[in-house]
């Protein structure tokens, strides 16, 4: 048996649902990485990427094309992300990274390129079914996880404000797709970002102006 084998193994079985090695793994570094984005560190990226990639062979099982993207989005915007919070982590007084609430210009070009991004790629999946069993929740997630990490790598308290709106449509989705780790995932991802949102709000007012080094719009 090779690693992919394996990783698209059974795990357990709980309540009825398979859980496979792949999506256990990867979205428990996943959670991990959520909560350093939270704690504002530089390793919530690292995490992602390896998340990302474990991930990759979890959506491929489960036929969604779209979170395959996605996760091949996580590990791009990881690297990039990575070296926007390396760039701006000075600008913070306690060291850690300075976060903000988005401009109104920067909050209608996240809105718009998800709504346009979404309606994109939706028609995408659905002129090709083979891409994808369910095209337009797919779709959204794919290009919510995108709008959701451009505005984390930026230091955006958007972000949690755009995860929560991902996780809104990624739980039924992953228990629907056999997903249903990721869907129990999903559900305490919703209480992280919570926290973090509330975290991240109060930071943005202790620290209310700076914005990370190479990131204006």
């Amino acid at each position: 048996m090779n690693l992919l084998d394996w990783l698209n193994g059974p795990a357990f079985t709980a309540f009825g649902q398979q859980v496979i090695w792949s999506d256990m793994v990867g979205n428990t570094i996943g959670l991990a990485a959520l909560a350093f984005g939270w704690r504002r560190s530089i390793w919530t990226w690292p995490a992602q990427f390896l998340s990302g990639l474990i991930l990759v062979s979890a959506y491929a099982y489960a036929h969604l094309s779209g979170g395959v993207g996605k996760q091949l989005l996580v590990i791009g915007v990881a690297l990039w992300g990575w070296r926007q919070w390396q760039r701006g982590r000075r600008q913070a007084q306690d060291g850690s990274i300075a976060v903000r609430f988005a401009t109104w210009r920067e909050r209608a070009l996240l809105v718009a390129g998800t709504a346009a991004g979404t309606v994109a790629v939706g028609s995408l999946f659905a002129l090709v079914p083979q891409l994808s069993w369910n095209p337009w929740p797919d779709a959204y997630i794919f290009v919510g996880t995108l709008a959701a990490m451009v505005a984390q790598a930026r230091g955006l308290v958007e972000f949690w404000f755009a995860w929560l709106l991902v996780d809104i449509v990624g739980v039924p989705l992953a228990f629907s797709s056999g997903l249903a780790f990721s869907g129990l995932v999903y559900v305490v991802y919703l209480g992280l970002v919570l926290w973090g949102m509330r975290d991240w709000w109060l930071r943005s007012r202790t620290n209310p102006q700076p914005v990370l080094e190479g990131a204006a719009a």
